[in-house]
């Protein structure tokens, strides 16, 4: 997923150990004294990638998804690691599992209904598996692992066999090819909410989004411009029905708008014509922020990677002596300015407070000259590349020295700034021309090392259409390390053996990872400061707002 952020030096987030539990602000889920009703104002620099919960993979799509679609699992509504705990959705209680961790039996809670008033189905589990494979949606690679899901994905099956449904009894019993050590994970994120089978099943529903499940429904849509979501008139039902671990909202109606002027957010926030703005405030405004308004500002841990990915599987970058030359040349301090220091250095691909981190350097740096020295034994041919990055303020300028770095090893540099809401999908479709490298980022979809391999850097993960295997990346040897460990519990061996994997894909410089971000949270003098929190895997959990 795609942009969390917080803000100390290097020396305090390493004193914190690195993106734990912030020690000031709310709570958990939002308690019962928290007002009730108004409407307030976000504003995001980027809209959301799709509004679409079979779709969406952008950290602004999520925080908008994750309290709008429910799905059978979800994660608790706490800050903190608490927040990474799964508990029951829209099912009864967590998977019954089979002695050989094949098979999982749920039941639907019953009687509930969407937003629209239809009632929520167990086959409408089935439809949203389904719809996942027909969008080409990059959420997809992890569904693979159910029986019949790739039959059913290349056209040989008109349903997909492992997944049985029963909607008189709200039975569902889904059967795997092999064990799988993220699956509950899997089932609790938006991907897998259940949908009306009224939803297109082949096309994005984001000018039209399916109803919801969740405390909000999504009543407006004009992307990529703004958002409206609403209480959901139906909620009552899901909550009836036993769901007492999905918060429902505090504020009545939530407007979202796209800003592409950091600047201008900052302002509107401490104005109070803005109630909360999902990016940090940029390096200049940071400090003006930390110092004035420490009241409603505090600085927000979160787990991530950013890197510059490169193509592997076309020249000049298809040569492991360029991409290695690359990750010597990179400066993480350099980069770290542009953050305003809330970025923790790193040269690798899990972040620190991922199970099976384990730091480490293979690529002593920065070296220009070690890294001139690589690029002329290479003496790569095409010298001329395309350098990506989207209009962010950060990123952009992130892009900027990307490219300041690639000219001074030799390359033709061309940089290409493009919009955020459309980036992703712009680089991850394989028809795009002159996708050479550029920017990254991946934060954290569920506290699980696979999250940080599978969908960036596996074979089976380089899709027709958002994809998020920029790098191209094609190793059959680690691939086939990274599914037998996806097989196994969580125990130190198998922590190990990610840190292992980890090592040896950078062996590979299919990546030049240079550092973990911090968030922030800034709200207007409106907001009640102390109930609202940051959630570790969707960012803000707008259930939590409050009007004082």
């Amino acid at each position: 997923m795609i942009t969390p952020r917080r803000a100390l030096t290097v020396a305090s987030i390493t004193a914190l150990a690195v993106f734990g539990v912030a020690a000031c602000g709310g709570g958990g889920s939002g308690g019962s004294s928290a007002k009730q009703g108004g409407e307030i104002n976000v504003s995001m620099t980027s809209f959301p990638d799709y509004v679409d919960p079979q779709l969406s993979y952008t950290l602004e799509g999520w925080e908008v998804l994750y309290n709008t679609y429910t799905p059978l699992l979800t994660y608790k509504h706490a800050k903190g690691e608490a927040g990474t705990e799964i508990v029951p959705g829209l099912a009864k209680a967590t998977p019954e599992v089979s002695a050989d961790g094949k098979t999982y039996k749920l039941t639907l809670r019953p009687n509930m209904k969407y937003s629209d008033g239809t009632p929520i189905k167990a086959s409408d589990f089935t439809f949203a598996v389904k719809r996942l494979f027909k969008v080409d949606s990059g959420g997809s690679v992890f569904y693979n692992v159910i029986a019949g899901a790739s039959d059913y994905a290349d056209g040989k099956a008109d349903t997909i066999s492992g997944i049985k449904t029963d909607d008189a009894s709200g039975d569902i019993t889904i059967t795997l090819n092999e064990p799988n050590g993220t699956f509950d994970h899997i089932l609790a994120l938006p991907f897998a909410a259940p949908v009306p089978q009224t939803t297109p099943l082949d096309k994005d529903a984001t000018n039209n989004p399916p109803p919801s499940s969740g405390p909000f429904t999504i009543t407006k849509v004009d992307a990529p411009h703004t958002l409206t979501m609403e209480r959901n008139p139906q909620f009552k039902t899901v909550k009836d029905a036993g769901a007492d671990e999905v918060a429902d909202a505090h504020v009545d109606k939530i407007i979202v708008t796209q800003n592409k002027s950091n600047s201008a957010q900052v302002t509107g926030v401490q104005q109070n014509q803005i109630d909360f703005m999902t990016d940090p405030p940029d390096a200049d405004r940071l400090p003006e922020v930390k110092a004035r308004y420490g009241n409603r500002f505090r600085l927000e841990n979160s787990i991530n990677t950013y890197y510059f990915w490169m193509n592997t599987q076309r020249a000049p970058f298809n040569d492991l002596r360029v991409r290695q030359a690359v990750n010597y040349a990179i400066d993480p301090e350099a980069l770290n300015r542009i953050f305003g220091g809330r970025l923790h250095p790193t040269q690798q691909i899990l972040p620190p407070g991922m199970p099976g981190y384990q730091e480490y350097k293979l690529y002593a740096g920065p070296d220009i000259n070690k890294a001139k020295q690589l690029i002329a034994e290479a003496n790569p041919a095409d010298r001329d590349i395309t350098v990506w990055t989207d209009d962010e303020p950060d990123r952009k300028r992130i892009g900027e020295y990307y490219h300041d770095v690639l000219t001074q090893l030799g390359f033709n540099a061309t940089l290409k700034v493009i919009a955020g809401d459309v980036y992703w999908t712009t680089i991850g479709n394989q028809t795009t021309p002159d996708v050479d490298t550029g920017f990254g980022d991946w934060f954290q979809d569920f506290p699980h090392p696979d999250d940080f391999f599978r969908p960036l850097i596996n074979g089976k993960s380089i899709l027709p259409t958002n994809g998020n295997n920029f790098s191209r990346a094609n190793f059959p040897e680690l691939d086939a390390k990274m599914n037998q460990l996806l097989t196994q519990r969580l125990s130190d061996d198998v922590k190990k053996g990610y840190a292992d994997l980890d090592k040896a894909y950078m062996e590979q410089a299919i990546w030049a990872p240079y550092g973990n971000e911090q968030f922030t949270t800034f709200v207007s003098d409106r907001m009640d400061f102390d109930n609202s929190y940051h959630h570790l895997l969707f960012n803000q959990d707008y259930t939590s707002f409050a009007l004082k």
